[in-house]
């Protein structure tokens, strides 16, 4: 029974997904991929026309996720401390539930690809650093946090924070968890 149309492209990116799972983070090769799907390299290209395509699907898939649920967040949060800690807690969280995904979020598994998967990796941290800033700037509107402080720098901080867990988590071979101490450390980040 032939798969559906975009089934296979599905079943491509979630092997990738999972291939990047590996604590050892070893360089992915097509010849890699097409073998654990028990497919030639030729049927990989079949649905993707590169590798880098394979990782924008990735890339995609994490901007299409985490805005969806951002944009959830901030349409239905109504105190900007509370839209920055739930953004913050849901960037930890995806990390945590998708592993393969992280390494892709700090960049690591996109070395010696094409440069333009990294500056939408790039792009990604603008897009939630300038979503973090203005959920500060509602805080500060709101009398939650000081009106002086600087809402650029304090949301540079935090996705710093954010990266930070990450490369942690990833570097440890994903057995430091992303959310460890986040209780004690939302009280430092956010008041």
């Amino acid at each position: 029974m032939a798969a559906k149309p975009g089934e296979r492209k599905l079943q491509i990116l979630q092997v990738l997904a999972e291939m990047l799972q590996s604590p050892k983070g070893e360089k992915i090769t097509t010849a890699a991929l097409a073998a654990k799907l028990e497919v030639s390299e030729a049927a990989l290209y079949r649905h993707f026309a590169s590798k880098a395509q394979m990782f924008e699907g990735l890339i995609e898939f994490i901007e299409q996720t985490l805005f969806g649920l951002i944009n959830k967040i901030t349409a239905e949060e109504k105190s900007g401390v509370k839209q920055a800690d739930a953004i913050l807690s849901l960037l930890l969280a995806f990390a945590k539930k998708n592993p393969g995904m992280t390494r892709v979020l700090i960049g690591d598994a996109l070395v010696n690809e094409d440069e333009r998967l990294q500056a939408r990796i790039n792009q990604l941290y603008d897009r939630i650093e300038s979503t973090l800033k203005q959920a500060l700037r509602f805080a500060a509107g709101q009398n939650e946090i000081p009106a002086g402080l600087d809402a650029a720098a304090h949301a540079n901080t935090l996705m710093c924070f954010v990266a930070g867990r990450w490369h942690q988590f990833a570097k440890s071979g994903f057995k430091r968890d992303p959310m460890e101490y986040w209780e004690a450390q939302r009280k430092a980040l956010l008041g």
